[in-house]
């Protein structure tokens, strides 16, 4: 079978919603905060400071990216 990896499982999945605080932001510009273990969520179009609702939209193993999600049901 699959080796068993001493890696972590990413803390996040796709399609999950996250709330977070913006921490700091990329050399792109893009809004970075963090969850558990230090892993790094990207949310582009963010300040710092800012707390938001994400969806999480891609998941690497060292980083997800995220997109704001409008509080409005």
């Amino acid at each position: 079978g699959p080796t068993p990896t001493n890696e972590p499982q990413p803390p996040v999945e796709a399609g999950e919603l996250r709330y977070v605080e913006i921490e700091d932001i990329g050399k792109q510009g893009d809004g970075i905060a963090r969850v558990e273990r230090g892993y790094v969520i990207i949310v582009p179009g963010t300040e710092v400071g800012e707390r938001v609702k994400v969806e999480i939209t891609e998941v690497k193993s060292n980083f997800a990216v995220g997109e704001v999600v409008e509080d409005d049901f």
